[in-house]
Protein backbone atom coordinates (compact mmCIF):
# COMPACT_ATOMS: atom_id res chain seq x y z
CA UNK A 1 0.00 0.00 0.00
CA UNK A 2 1.30 3.38 -0.92
CA UNK A 3 0.64 6.83 0.48
CA UNK A 4 -2.38 8.77 -0.69
CA UNK A 5 -1.43 11.70 -2.87
CA UNK A 6 -3.40 14.94 -2.60
CA UNK A 7 -4.10 16.52 -5.96
CA UNK A 8 -4.50 20.28 -6.23
CA UNK A 9 -2.95 23.52 -5.06
CA UNK A 10 -3.87 23.22 -1.39
CA UNK A 11 -1.00 23.00 1.00
CA UNK A 12 -1.38 21.92 4.58
CA UNK A 13 -1.66 24.97 6.85
CA UNK A 14 -2.29 27.40 3.99
CA UNK A 15 -5.83 28.32 5.04
CA UNK A 16 -5.28 28.19 8.80
CA UNK A 17 -3.96 31.75 9.27
CA UNK A 18 -7.23 33.61 8.41
CA UNK A 19 -9.15 31.28 10.71
CA UNK A 20 -6.63 31.85 13.49
CA UNK A 21 -6.84 35.63 13.05
CA UNK A 22 -10.64 35.48 13.12
CA UNK A 23 -10.63 33.41 16.31
CA UNK A 24 -8.10 35.78 17.91
CA UNK A 25 -10.26 38.80 16.98
CA UNK A 26 -13.40 37.17 18.39
CA UNK A 27 -11.55 36.31 21.60
CA UNK A 28 -10.23 39.89 21.93
CA UNK A 29 -13.72 41.33 21.45
CA UNK A 30 -15.04 38.87 24.01
CA UNK A 31 -12.43 39.86 26.59
CA UNK A 32 -13.03 43.58 26.04
CA UNK A 33 -16.79 43.07 26.26
CA UNK A 34 -16.47 41.03 29.44
CA UNK A 35 -14.31 43.70 31.10
CA UNK A 36 -16.80 46.42 30.15
CA UNK A 37 -19.66 44.29 31.52
CA UNK A 38 -17.86 43.72 34.83
CA UNK A 39 -17.02 47.42 35.16
CA UNK A 40 -20.64 48.42 34.57
CA UNK A 41 -21.88 45.72 36.96
CA UNK A 42 -19.60 47.10 39.69
CA UNK A 43 -20.99 50.61 39.12
CA UNK A 44 -24.57 49.36 39.36
CA UNK A 45 -23.78 47.33 42.46
CA UNK A 46 -22.20 50.35 44.17
CA UNK A 47 -25.23 52.47 43.25
CA UNK A 48 -27.59 49.87 44.70
CA UNK A 49 -25.54 49.58 47.91
CA UNK A 50 -25.58 53.37 48.28
CA UNK A 51 -29.35 53.48 47.76
CA UNK A 52 -29.89 50.68 50.32
CA UNK A 53 -27.71 52.49 52.84
CA UNK A 54 -29.63 55.75 52.28
CA UNK A 55 -32.92 53.92 52.77
CA UNK A 56 -31.70 52.28 56.00
CA UNK A 57 -30.57 55.59 57.47
CA UNK A 58 -33.48 57.61 56.11
CA UNK A 59 -31.14 59.96 54.27
CA UNK A 60 -32.33 61.90 51.24
CA UNK A 61 -28.93 61.81 49.54
CA UNK A 62 -25.27 61.13 50.13
CA UNK A 63 -23.00 64.09 50.78
CA UNK A 64 -19.42 64.30 49.56
CA UNK A 65 -16.84 66.98 50.27
CA UNK A 66 -15.55 69.06 47.37
CA UNK A 67 -11.77 68.98 47.78
CA UNK A 68 -11.23 72.37 46.17
CA UNK A 69 -13.79 74.41 48.11
CA UNK A 70 -14.25 72.27 51.22
CA UNK A 71 -18.04 72.46 50.82
CA UNK A 72 -20.33 69.43 50.90
CA UNK A 73 -22.71 68.61 48.07
CA UNK A 74 -25.16 65.85 47.18
CA UNK A 75 -23.70 63.09 45.04
CA UNK A 76 -24.97 63.05 41.46
CA UNK A 77 -26.54 59.78 40.27
CA UNK A 78 -23.81 59.13 37.68
CA UNK A 79 -20.91 59.46 40.16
Amino acid sequence: MGAIRIVGNTRQGENEMPQLLFIAAVAAVGVIGYRAFVKEAEKVSARVRRAEKEQETGAVGTLVEDRETGEYRVVKPDE
